[in-house]
Order: C-alpha cells, then sequence, then structure tokens
C-alpha cells in the first residue's frame, strides 16, 4: 500500500488538505472533513468528480 499524497489536517477553524509530494496547502479551508474529497483525490481522480465534490464542500460554507 502507497502513502497518500493528501491528507486531511485539522487547522483551527475546520480543516485543510496537505499535499504531502508538494508540500504545501491544497483547496480551501473547510468546516468539516472532506472526506470523499480525499478519497477521490488518492483514488482514480476523477476532474468532474472532484470538481462536482469541491462544489458541494464550498456550499456548505455558505
Amino acid at each position: 500500500m502507497s502513502r497518500r499524497r493528501y491528507v486531511a489536517r485539522g487547522v483551527p477553524g475546520g480543516y485543510r488538505i496537505w499535499d504531502a509530494k508538494a508540500r504545501r496547502w491544497w483547496g480551501d479551508l473547510y468546516e468539516l472533513c472532506p472526506d470523499d474529497l480525499l478519497t477521490e483525490l488518492n483514488g482514480d481522480a476523477n476532474y468532474e468528480r472532484i470538481t462536482a465534490l469541491l462544489k458541494k464542500y464550498r456550499a456548505l460554507k455558505r
């Protein structure tokens, strides 16, 4: 089993996604842990599915 590239880390105010390969934050600050987004990023990385999940989590912030 390989190491995961994207990992959710708790930060003040919610969660951020850490890109272990690029060693920087990826995406926005999320109030809820984006488990299905992380699964997609570390798995198939389907562009349409990632875009839909990003829209879903941005809508939850409002």
